[in-house]
């Protein structure tokens, strides 16, 4: 079985995870994502280095496992596989350990709608350059 990738899809892909996680956690989600996560304002500071080259290295794992998934069926498919990944495996996942870690339910909301975003528009993308 021969799998074809488009690495610029990915790396847009992954970009397009911090671009969204940008405009959710800063300009829409900000404090009420701060509140329910329990994190202050100084704890935000630390190791952001860390914190930002870890968090796009995920982005392309996630990113270049789509990749894998869409293959060439197209944006339509790229974008439904998004939506699908993360409404389905990464939110139910996502609300497992909320549970067992007894977090407020507005966290989990927050960052599975996060995830069905950020999945989406990363399906589209890896699916548009993808096409065959």
């Amino acid at each position: 079985m021969e799998a074809a990738v488009n690495v610029w899809g990915i790396l847009l892909a992954a970009v397009s995870m911090f671009v969204v996680g940008g405009l959710w956690f800063g300009l829409l989600f900000a404090r009420p994502w701060q509140r329910a996560a329990g994190v202050s304002d100084e704890q935000l500071g630390r190791g952001a280095p860390l914190v930002f080259g870890g968090s796009f290295l995920l982005s392309l794992v996630a990113a270049t496992s789509l990749a894998f998934l869409i293959g060439a069926a197209g944006p339509l498919f790229g974008t439904i596989a998004g939506l699908v990944t993360g409404a389905t495996l990464v939110s139910a996942l996502l609300g497992v350990v909320y549970l067992f870690e007894r977090r407020p339910f507005r966290h989990f909301a927050i960052n599975a709608g996060y995830a069905i975003v950020a999945f989406t528009a990363m399906g589209a993308i890896v699916g548009a350059l993808q096409a065959g």
